[in-house]
């Protein structure tokens, strides 16, 4: 039987630690690096990389979790509609866990609302054909990376006709977000992971401007051990030099024009806007809306629901794990009153949360 190449080659033991003792000599100084998404975050934590690296080399975790970021005000109107609209409400399984400022999704669709986990936006299209008589809205979260899926359903909805399905749009930007980590004066962070998931879509040309323009190393990079542990050593080589460039690890699947039909679809349907980021607020020109054209798919104008802006719990630092701030363990909830079965955060239940990745592999972490 023929091992697949993507697992065995980029989860090689042997190789890891050869990159972690060519970091070991590089490093000389201290040094703070994020990876901005959560994927990313929960390869680390489950892995141990954490663990094994210098002490020199800090990782803090960024905003790349789109359920984490989702504003506590577009959760209530999710639910409202499932709940009170009678709706077809449909969603990615990660946002179902995920806190408003009252119930769930999940607990709606416990309560008897019409809430449905699906796999593609494509599949809420298919929903609404098949029921003419019934609203059906597709809760449409993500980065860059989901964007191209949502524009095609919309796309396919209007070309078959159909009236009934819209987009409750949540989608956020990650170089934005970047460049919000560097302006804010309490984050010190020297060095990026980009995600590598992000750029196989959109390509390279906008991190370039950001590493310039904040003099940092950017290193795209991939998700696997081998990736983390070389994208990493990679940043500490430019950090050391006095550098601040744009590289690609993860060259195997990102090219530096990204996909372009996926690129042309996304600017198709969708034009930049400004974006709330939950626990961080208002980040200029980071996210996606529908364009006017599209309005008719449009969920926030097809219903026009206004739901009163609930506060985010005192308790919940979220925010600041999120711009790399805090740790997790740094939550002096963490793990006592949040926890996943009771989180007082998204980053505590999304499969991207750092929180979560955290709380689950908590018994590798003692020593972080």
């Amino acid at each position: 039987m023929i091992a697949m190449r993507f697992i065995t080659e980029f989860r090689d033991a042997e190789l890891v630690a050869r990159y972690l003792d060519e970091i070991g000599r590089t490093v000389t100084r201290p040094w703070t690096i994020m990876e901005v998404c959560g994927g990313q975050t929960h390869s680390l934590v489950k892995n141990g990389i954490l663990q094994m690296l210098p002490d020199k080399v800090r990782m803090v975790h960024g905003p790349g979790c789109p359920v984490c970021v989702t504003p506590l005000q577009l959760i209530d109107k999710a639910v409202f509609l499932a709940r009170e609209k009678e709706i077809i409400l449909c969603s990615y399984g990660d946002m179902l866990r995920v806190p408003g400022s009252g119930p769930s999704l999940l607990e709606a669709k416990a309560a008897g609302a019409d809430v449905r986990i699906l796999y593609s936006p494509l599949e809420a299209v298919k929903i609404a054909a098949e029921n003419p008589d019934r609203e059906v809205v597709f809760f449409a979260v993500g980065f860059e990376t989901t964007a191209p899926a949502n524009a095609l359903s919309v796309l396919h909805a209007q070309r078959q006709g159909v009236s009934n399905y819209s987009l409750l749009s949540s989608h956020v930007l990650v170089p934005p977000a970047i460049a919000a980590v560097m302006n804010d004066p309490d984050a010190h962070i020297q060095g990026f992971l980009a995600a590598g998931h992000v750029c196989t879509i959109m390509g390279l040309s906008e991190y370039e401007p950001l590493a310039a323009r904040y003099k940092i190393p950017i290193v795209v990079t991939g998700f696997e051990p081998v990736d983390l542990v070389q994208g990493i050593l990679m940043t500490i080589r430019q950090l050391e030099q006095g550098v601040h460039l744009l590289e690609n690890q993860y060259s195997r699947v990102v090219r530096p024009e990204g996909n372009p039909e996926a690129i042309k679809i996304i600017r198709q349907v969708f034009e930049v806007a400004d974006r709330e980021w939950r626990g961080i607020g208002v980040i200029p020109a980071s996210g996606y809306e529908l364009r006017p054209e599209f309005a008719a798919f449009d969920a926030n104008l097809k219903f026009r629901v206004n739901v009163e802006r609930a506060p985010e719990s005192d308790e919940c630092i979220a925010g600041l794990v999120l711009k790399g701030i805090k740790k997790p363990y740094e939550c002096p909830q963490f793990g006592k009153k949040c926890h996943p079965q009771h989180p007082l955060g998204a980053p505590m239940v999304s499969s991207e949360g750092a929180c979560a990745a955290y709380y689950h592999f908590t018994q590798m972490l003692e020593t972080v």
